[in-house]
């Protein structure tokens, strides 16, 4: 897992592929079991870390104020990341699904216990985050984010993606 400081607030991501269990992942998450609680990402529409680490902190704004969207701080990072207002199309969307092999596990102030209990509930290899670029599915992502190729000839993938998480609530 690789840790990133979010204004004080430590997020410990990683990266895994070939996952066999998304399907009892999903089952303990939706029932509310998975302990410690964990982000699960869907990892190829994730074209850089960047993106994540603005849905993170657009998580932590929301927290802050006491104003979360979903029922858990991890759900929230979900929804952020996905653009869209629409909670369910954006857990479905942007979270893992019961075929999911390609994951991004998330974790908000992880103790070191907290980190190895994550490795332990996936049952798939930890690669590096700088993989992710190479993995994304490009054309997925264009169509959820609606991003036009005239866009991506100014802009990166990344970029139109954070673009959209920063200007979901005004919009």
């Amino acid at each position: 897992m690789k840790l990133f400081n979010i204004n004080g607030t430590p997020l410990s991501l990683a990266l895994y592929t070939d996952v066999t269990n998304s399907k009892e992942l999903l089952d303990s998450m939706q029932a509310g079991t998975l302990e410690p609680e964990v982000a699960f990402l869907n990892a190829s529409l994730i074209p850089d870390i960047f993106p994540v680490l603005a849905a993170a902190h657009k998580t932590l704004v929301a927290k802050s104020r006491d104003y979360l969207t979903t029922r858990t701080l991890h759900s929230e990072l979900v929804y952020n990341y996905s653009g869209s207002k629409h909670i369910t199309e954006s857990l479905k969307r942007c979270g893992i699904s019961d075929s999911t092999t390609y994951i991004l596990a998330t974790r908000f102030d992880a103790t070191p216990d907290e980190i190895k209990a994550v490795e332990k509930l996936i049952n798939g290899k930890e690669i590096d985050l700088e993989e992710l670029e190479g993995r994304a599915n490009q054309s997925q992502i264009q169509k959820h984010y609606k991003i036009s190729a005239s866009e991506l000839g100014v802009s990166s993938l990344a970029d139109a993606i954070t673009c959209r998480i920063a200007a979901r609530d005004a919009l």
